[in-house]
């Protein structure tokens, strides 16, 4: 199994996520977030992933 890094990290809760070495974005609602998120997926060439606890994570695949 091959293990993908996480790029970045986006969230609208700050206190409950250690980014531990990716970049942490903190947004200030759901429409945000996926903003964030899909551009930067983009930008990344990356793929975006919804946690569905308010948090998104871009993984390179």
């Amino acid at each position: 199994m091959d293990i993908k890094p996480i790029l970045a990290i986006i969230t609208m809760h700050k206190d409950k996520v250690n980014a531990g070495g990716a970049p942490l974005f903190i947004t200030e609602n759901k429409e945000e977030l996926q903003t964030v998120a899909f551009k930067l997926e983009k930008i990344l060439d990356a793929m975006a992933h919804d946690l569905e606890n308010g948090t998104m994570i871009i993984v390179k695949h």
